[in-house]
């Protein structure tokens, strides 16, 4: 039962996320990372201001998901702005949709 309602959760959210997705066109930033070996090398820098060189290229805004609240700051540098803040209950963490405009 608990991992029932915990993928139920999780489906949930999902949903939630599909729902603030824009529609417009945009460039979506999914799982952008870097091993925590090699962080602090300005490798993450490196990868998001290729993408948001390619977002401005292209004209369109740029759209991404965190659930990590330490991310939120590094995306802000980038002109990430918070669109909403979804909650998906119990254990799991909350998501920040963030768009670059």
């Amino acid at each position: 039962r608990p991992l029932r309602r915990r993928l139920a959760r999780f489906v949930h959210v999902g949903w939630r996320l599909a729902e603030h997705h824009p529609r417009a066109p945009h460039w979506h930033l999914f799982q952008l990372g870097v091993d925590p070996a090699r962080q602090g090398h300005g490798l993450g820098r490196a990868i998001m201001e290729h993408a948001v060189a390619l977002a401005d290229a292209d004209r369109v805004p740029a759209y991404l998901e965190t659930s990590n609240p330490v991310n939120l700051p590094f995306y802000r540098r980038f002109g990430f702005e918070v669109l909403e803040t979804l909650s998906g209950g119990g254990d799991m963490p909350p998501v920040w949709t963030m768009l670059r405009p």
